[in-house]
This record gives C-alpha cells, structure tokens and sequence, in this order.
C-alpha cells in the first residue's frame, strides 16, 4: 500500500509534536511526506501536480495542528482545489474511489476539554465529521482518526510512543494498543 501523508503546518519549525510526527513518517516503506507549506510557500497549489500524487497511492492521511475546529488554511484551500467536480466526486468523480483517508492530528487542549460537557461541547472525532463527509462523497473509507490531545504536556516518553504508533499505523494500518499513561 502507498502513503501520502499530506502535511499542513504553517509553523513547523517552531512545533514540537507535528514534527516529531513527520519525522516518524519519512523512513516508513510507501510513504511519501508532502509537506504542503513548504511546497507551496506562495499559497499557489498546482493542482494537476496534487491530483497525481493522490492517484499514485492508495491511502491519504492529512496530517495537522487542529486549528479552531478544523485544519489550517492552506489544507482547506487544497481540498477545495484539488478534490474537484469530475474528479473526486460527481458522476466522472471516481478517481479516488476505493482510497482510504485517515487524518492524523493534535490538540493542545486534554481530551477531557474535547467531550460532551466538556468546555469544547464535542469531541475531536465528532469536530472531524466534515472529514468523514469528504471521504464519503469521493467513495473512500474514512479511518478512524489518529488524535494527540494535551500536546502542549506531552513529555518525551509520551512523543517517543506517539511516534512509534504513527510509524505503526502508517505501516500497517494498525495502532497497537497502549496505555500512555505508563510510558
């Protein structure tokens, strides 16, 4: 299975765990790391140059910082150009049909922030549904999200097992079980 991890960080340099994430994907075996802000700095996406990458693999994760409820501008502005009418969705849309879309993103607030009651009202796989919906409509299956909470507390021990179970999951499909809480 081939990889595209789409990654969209506008402040990259200066995070700790998106980073670390990325830095975990690079050696994994059909994976191919887009980093969208460095690619296009100018915020001017080829979209033919997109499309072709999204037809060369089998599996698409965006990876990103959640940013008030959703994904930082420029992965909102590629899925509005990239994922077109006659492309990925549409009578002729069935380029991406059969693909997996996974997305794979951190919170800086503790889960318990992110739950009915909790001070956001949802929790981050509910605020992800717009995703869900995404991958629907191009006929691919939407995965389960990979989700970091508290991102802003999280201790060396903490990145480390993170890093293992994304390089896992992009491997494999699988995260394998563990409590965080130990590490």
């Amino acid at each position: 299975m081939r990889t595209l991890v789409v990654l969209a960080h506008p402040g990259l340099a200066a995070s700790r765990v998106n980073a670390a994430l990325a830095e975990a994907a690079r050696p994994v075996d059909g994976v191919t790391l887009h980093d969208l802000y460095a690619t296009y700095p100018d915020l001017r996406i080829d979209v033919e140059r997109e499309q072709r990458l999204l037809l060369e693999h089998d599996r698409i994760v965006l990876q990103f910082p959640f940013y008030w409820y959703s994904a930082p501008p420029l992965l909102k502005k590629w899925l509005d150009e990239v994922f077109l009418y006659g492309f990925a969705y549409g009578s002729n849309g069935t380029s991406l049909r059969g693909k997996a879309l996974l997305v794979a993103t951190t919170a800086g607030a503790a889960e318990e922030m992110y739950r009915p009651g909790g001070f956001n009202r949802f929790t981050v796989a509910e605020l992800l549904k717009p995703f869900d919906a995404t991958a629907n409509i191009s006929g691919m299956t939407y995965e389960e999200p990979f989700v970091i909470h508290g991102t802003h507390a999280v201790d060396d021990a903490a990145l480390a097992a993170y890093q293992e179970d994304y390089r896992a999951l992009l491997a494999s499909g699988v995260v394998r079980e563990r409590d965080l809480a130990t590490v």
